[in-house]
Protein backbone atom coordinates (compact mmCIF):
# COMPACT_ATOMS: atom_id res chain seq x y z
CA UNK A 1 0.00 0.00 0.00
CA UNK A 2 1.40 3.36 -1.02
CA UNK A 3 2.04 5.63 1.96
CA UNK A 4 0.45 9.05 1.98
CA UNK A 5 2.79 11.91 1.17
CA UNK A 6 2.96 14.60 3.84
CA UNK A 7 0.94 17.71 3.11
CA UNK A 8 2.96 20.69 1.99
CA UNK A 9 3.22 23.63 4.38
CA UNK A 10 4.35 27.00 2.99
CA UNK A 11 4.75 28.20 6.58
CA UNK A 12 7.20 25.40 7.40
CA UNK A 13 8.96 26.10 4.12
CA UNK A 14 9.53 29.68 5.26
CA UNK A 15 10.61 28.73 8.78
CA UNK A 16 13.03 26.10 7.51
CA UNK A 17 14.64 28.23 4.80
CA UNK A 18 15.22 31.16 7.16
CA UNK A 19 16.94 29.17 9.93
CA UNK A 20 20.62 30.13 10.18
CA UNK A 21 23.14 27.29 10.19
CA UNK A 22 26.19 28.15 12.27
CA UNK A 23 29.53 26.31 12.68
CA UNK A 24 29.77 24.56 16.05
CA UNK A 25 32.77 24.58 18.39
CA UNK A 26 33.45 22.65 21.59
CA UNK A 27 34.79 23.79 24.94
CA UNK A 28 34.91 21.34 27.85
CA UNK A 29 32.17 19.23 26.23
CA UNK A 30 30.03 22.32 25.70
CA UNK A 31 29.07 23.24 22.17
CA UNK A 32 28.82 26.86 21.12
CA UNK A 33 28.88 29.23 18.18
CA UNK A 34 30.20 32.74 17.75
CA UNK A 35 28.08 35.77 16.93
CA UNK A 36 30.48 36.63 14.12
CA UNK A 37 29.67 33.31 12.43
CA UNK A 38 25.97 33.86 13.03
CA UNK A 39 25.93 37.22 11.26
CA UNK A 40 27.91 35.83 8.33
CA UNK A 41 24.96 33.55 7.62
CA UNK A 42 22.86 36.63 6.93
CA UNK A 43 25.35 38.40 4.64
CA UNK A 44 24.09 36.94 1.36
CA UNK A 45 20.45 37.01 2.50
CA UNK A 46 20.83 40.69 3.37
CA UNK A 47 22.17 41.46 -0.09
CA UNK A 48 19.96 39.28 -2.30
CA UNK A 49 17.22 37.88 -0.07
CA UNK A 50 16.55 34.26 0.88
CA UNK A 51 14.44 32.19 -1.49
CA UNK A 52 11.43 30.41 -0.01
CA UNK A 53 9.66 27.79 -2.19
CA UNK A 54 5.91 28.44 -2.19
CA UNK A 55 3.17 26.26 -3.67
CA UNK A 56 -0.15 27.89 -4.59
CA UNK A 57 -3.55 26.22 -4.32
CA UNK A 58 -3.40 25.62 -8.08
CA UNK A 59 -0.10 23.75 -7.54
CA UNK A 60 1.87 26.56 -9.19
CA UNK A 61 5.33 26.86 -7.68
CA UNK A 62 7.12 30.12 -7.06
CA UNK A 63 10.24 31.21 -5.15
CA UNK A 64 9.46 34.18 -2.90
CA UNK A 65 12.49 36.16 -1.73
CA UNK A 66 12.67 37.79 1.71
CA UNK A 67 15.20 40.26 3.13
CA UNK A 68 16.05 40.10 6.87
CA UNK A 69 16.13 43.22 9.05
CA UNK A 70 17.27 43.37 12.67
CA UNK A 71 14.13 44.17 14.62
CA UNK A 72 15.43 43.82 18.18
CA UNK A 73 18.32 42.33 20.13
CA UNK A 74 19.29 42.02 23.79
CA UNK A 75 22.62 40.66 24.91
CA UNK A 76 23.36 39.85 28.55
CA UNK A 77 26.89 38.74 29.38
CA UNK A 78 29.00 37.88 32.41
CA UNK A 79 32.15 39.29 30.81
CA UNK A 80 33.60 42.38 32.48
CA UNK A 81 32.52 44.95 29.93
CA UNK A 82 31.03 48.39 30.61
CA UNK A 83 27.27 48.08 30.54
CA UNK A 84 26.03 49.87 27.45
CA UNK A 85 22.63 50.27 25.96
CA UNK A 86 21.34 51.76 22.73
CA UNK A 87 17.68 52.41 22.14
CA UNK A 88 16.57 54.18 19.00
CA UNK A 89 13.10 55.61 19.43
CA UNK A 90 12.69 57.70 16.31
CA UNK A 91 9.09 58.06 15.29
CA UNK A 92 8.14 56.94 11.81
CA UNK A 93 6.84 60.45 11.22
CA UNK A 94 10.13 62.14 12.07
CA UNK A 95 12.47 63.09 9.26
CA UNK A 96 16.11 63.98 9.75
CA UNK A 97 19.41 63.65 7.91
CA UNK A 98 21.77 60.72 8.36
CA UNK A 99 24.23 63.01 10.13
CA UNK A 100 21.62 64.07 12.67
CA UNK A 101 20.61 60.47 13.20
CA UNK A 102 24.23 59.47 13.82
CA UNK A 103 24.62 62.30 16.33
CA UNK A 104 21.46 61.26 18.12
CA UNK A 105 22.61 57.64 18.42
CA UNK A 106 26.02 58.73 19.67
CA UNK A 107 24.57 61.02 22.34
CA UNK A 108 22.01 58.51 23.57
CA UNK A 109 24.51 55.66 23.84
CA UNK A 110 27.10 57.86 25.56
CA UNK A 111 24.57 59.10 28.08
CA UNK A 112 23.14 55.70 28.85
CA UNK A 113 26.54 54.07 29.23
CA UNK A 114 27.01 56.09 32.42
CA UNK A 115 23.79 54.82 33.99
CA UNK A 116 24.79 52.31 36.66
CA UNK A 117 21.22 51.13 37.19
CA UNK A 118 20.68 50.06 33.65
CA UNK A 119 21.52 46.40 34.24
CA UNK A 120 18.56 46.20 36.61
CA UNK A 121 15.99 47.06 33.94
CA UNK A 122 15.23 43.50 32.82
CA UNK A 123 14.54 40.42 34.89
CA UNK A 124 17.12 37.66 34.49
CA UNK A 125 17.16 33.91 35.16
CA UNK A 126 17.54 33.07 38.83
CA UNK A 127 21.08 31.67 38.72
CA UNK A 128 24.39 32.50 40.34
CA UNK A 129 26.01 34.24 37.36
CA UNK A 130 26.09 38.08 37.57
CA UNK A 131 24.74 38.74 34.06
CA UNK A 132 24.68 42.34 32.94
CA UNK A 133 23.01 44.04 30.01
CA UNK A 134 25.54 44.72 27.25
CA UNK A 135 23.32 45.72 24.32
CA UNK A 136 19.65 46.60 23.97
CA UNK A 137 18.47 47.65 20.53
CA UNK A 138 14.98 48.02 19.14
CA UNK A 139 14.22 49.23 15.61
CA UNK A 140 11.55 51.94 15.24
CA UNK A 141 12.08 53.02 11.63
CA UNK A 142 9.51 52.19 8.97
CA UNK A 143 10.45 49.18 6.81
CA UNK A 144 11.26 51.43 3.85
CA UNK A 145 13.92 53.30 5.82
CA UNK A 146 15.69 50.30 7.34
CA UNK A 147 18.99 48.82 6.22
CA UNK A 148 19.40 45.04 5.89
CA UNK A 149 20.47 43.02 8.91
CA UNK A 150 24.13 42.56 7.97
CA UNK A 151 24.59 46.30 7.50
CA UNK A 152 22.82 47.14 10.75
CA UNK A 153 24.94 44.65 12.72
CA UNK A 154 28.14 46.11 11.26
CA UNK A 155 26.93 49.58 12.22
CA UNK A 156 26.17 48.54 15.82
CA UNK A 157 29.43 46.57 16.10
CA UNK A 158 31.40 49.81 15.74
CA UNK A 159 30.20 50.73 19.24
CA UNK A 160 29.60 47.22 20.57
CA UNK A 161 32.48 44.99 19.35
CA UNK A 162 31.19 42.09 21.43
CA UNK A 163 28.43 41.82 18.85
CA UNK A 164 31.03 40.17 16.62
CA UNK A 165 33.21 38.33 19.13
CA UNK A 166 30.94 36.89 21.83
CA UNK A 167 30.48 33.13 22.07
CA UNK A 168 27.01 31.73 22.68
CA UNK A 169 28.16 30.26 26.01
CA UNK A 170 29.32 33.70 27.20
CA UNK A 171 25.80 35.11 27.07
CA UNK A 172 22.85 34.71 29.40
CA UNK A 173 19.89 32.54 28.31
CA UNK A 174 17.97 35.81 28.28
CA UNK A 175 19.95 36.94 25.22
CA UNK A 176 17.80 36.94 22.11
CA UNK A 177 17.16 38.61 18.78
CA UNK A 178 14.18 39.23 16.55
CA UNK A 179 14.30 39.46 12.76
CA UNK A 180 11.71 41.10 10.52
CA UNK A 181 11.36 39.49 7.09
CA UNK A 182 9.90 41.52 4.24
CA UNK A 183 9.16 40.19 0.72
CA UNK A 184 10.95 41.77 -2.24
CA UNK A 185 10.18 39.73 -5.37
CA UNK A 186 9.28 36.28 -6.62
CA UNK A 187 10.46 34.04 -9.46
CA UNK A 188 8.56 33.59 -11.66
CA UNK A 189 6.59 36.78 -11.15
CA UNK A 190 3.18 35.97 -9.76
CA UNK A 191 -0.04 37.85 -10.51
CA UNK A 192 -1.60 37.13 -7.14
CA UNK A 193 0.90 39.25 -5.24
CA UNK A 194 -1.47 39.82 -2.29
CA UNK A 195 -0.98 36.29 -1.00
CA UNK A 196 2.78 36.73 -1.18
CA UNK A 197 2.92 40.06 0.64
CA UNK A 198 3.01 38.44 4.09
CA UNK A 199 5.70 39.68 6.48
CA UNK A 200 7.16 37.69 9.36
CA UNK A 201 8.76 38.46 12.71
CA UNK A 202 10.87 35.61 14.09
CA UNK A 203 12.53 35.24 17.51
CA UNK A 204 15.74 33.35 18.23
CA UNK A 205 17.80 32.53 21.29
CA UNK A 206 21.44 33.46 20.77
CA UNK A 207 22.77 31.68 23.84
CA UNK A 208 23.58 28.02 24.35
CA UNK A 209 23.61 28.39 28.13
CA UNK A 210 20.20 26.92 28.81
CA UNK A 211 18.87 26.71 32.37
CA UNK A 212 15.17 26.45 33.09
CA UNK A 213 13.18 29.17 31.36
CA UNK A 214 10.86 31.17 33.58
CA UNK A 215 7.68 32.51 31.98
CA UNK A 216 4.49 33.96 33.46
CA UNK A 217 2.47 31.14 35.00
CA UNK A 218 -0.64 31.92 32.96
CA UNK A 219 1.32 31.41 29.72
CA UNK A 220 3.52 28.51 30.76
CA UNK A 221 1.46 25.84 28.99
CA UNK A 222 1.39 27.68 25.66
CA UNK A 223 5.07 28.57 25.89
CA UNK A 224 6.09 24.98 26.65
CA UNK A 225 4.08 23.75 23.68
CA UNK A 226 5.72 26.21 21.31
CA UNK A 227 9.20 25.39 22.57
CA UNK A 228 8.53 21.68 22.07
CA UNK A 229 7.45 22.35 18.48
CA UNK A 230 10.62 24.31 17.61
CA UNK A 231 13.50 24.08 20.05
CA UNK A 232 15.54 27.16 20.92
CA UNK A 233 18.58 25.68 19.19
CA UNK A 234 19.19 22.33 17.61
CA UNK A 235 22.36 20.41 16.89
CA UNK A 236 22.62 17.38 14.67
CA UNK A 237 25.65 15.40 15.80
CA UNK A 238 25.95 13.87 12.35
CA UNK A 239 26.70 17.33 11.00
CA UNK A 240 28.81 20.16 12.30
CA UNK A 241 26.46 23.18 12.17
CA UNK A 242 24.14 24.34 14.90
CA UNK A 243 20.76 25.26 13.45
CA UNK A 244 18.79 28.00 15.19
CA UNK A 245 15.06 27.57 14.94
CA UNK A 246 12.63 30.29 16.04
CA UNK A 247 10.95 30.05 19.42
CA UNK A 248 8.51 32.87 18.60
CA UNK A 249 6.68 34.27 15.59
CA UNK A 250 4.35 37.07 14.57
CA UNK A 251 2.84 37.72 11.13
CA UNK A 252 1.53 40.66 9.11
CA UNK A 253 -0.53 40.77 5.89
CA UNK A 254 -1.12 37.05 6.03
CA UNK A 255 -4.15 36.65 3.78
CA UNK A 256 -6.08 33.70 2.40
CA UNK A 257 -5.07 30.08 2.85
CA UNK A 258 -1.61 30.29 1.30
CA UNK A 259 0.17 30.18 4.66
CA UNK A 260 -2.40 28.16 6.61
CA UNK A 261 -2.90 24.73 5.11
CA UNK A 262 -5.91 23.28 7.00
CA UNK A 263 -4.49 19.80 6.48
CA UNK A 264 -1.39 20.66 8.50
CA UNK A 265 -0.70 22.16 11.93
CA UNK A 266 0.01 25.61 10.47
CA UNK A 267 -2.68 27.45 12.43
CA UNK A 268 -1.66 25.77 15.67
CA UNK A 269 2.00 26.56 15.05
CA UNK A 270 1.32 30.23 14.30
CA UNK A 271 -0.82 30.65 17.41
CA UNK A 272 1.56 28.85 19.77
CA UNK A 273 4.65 30.66 18.49
CA UNK A 274 2.87 34.00 18.73
CA UNK A 275 1.94 33.32 22.35
CA UNK A 276 5.52 32.22 23.06
CA UNK A 277 6.87 35.51 21.67
CA UNK A 278 4.38 37.47 23.74
CA UNK A 279 5.35 35.53 26.89
CA UNK A 280 9.05 36.09 26.26
CA UNK A 281 8.64 39.84 25.84
CA UNK A 282 6.46 40.04 28.93
CA UNK A 283 8.98 38.11 30.96
CA UNK A 284 11.78 40.52 30.05
CA UNK A 285 9.51 43.59 30.21
CA UNK A 286 10.39 44.51 26.63
CA UNK A 287 8.17 46.81 24.60
CA UNK A 288 8.89 45.50 21.11
CA UNK A 289 7.75 47.98 18.47
CA UNK A 290 7.45 45.55 15.55
CA UNK A 291 5.59 42.98 17.61
CA UNK A 292 3.10 45.60 18.74
CA UNK A 293 2.59 46.73 15.15
CA UNK A 294 2.18 43.23 13.74
CA UNK A 295 -0.24 42.30 16.52
CA UNK A 296 -2.32 45.47 16.13
CA UNK A 297 -2.65 44.93 12.39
Amino acid sequence: MESKRPKHSNLQSFLTRTMPSVPAYSLQKMEYFTLGDLWSQYAEWSAYGVGVPIIHDNHEKVIQYYVPYLSAIQIYTSKHIPCLRILLEESENESFSDDNESDKVSKSSDALSEDSDISQESSLPTDEIPWQLYLHYIEYESPYRRIPLADKVNELAERFPGLMSFKSIEMSPSSWMSIAWYPIYQIPECRNVKDLSACFLTYYAISTSIPDIVVPRENAKDFSFAMSKTSRWEHNKAKTPIILSPFGLSTFKMQGSLWRNPETSDSETIESLNIAAQSWLKRLSVDHHDFNFFTAH
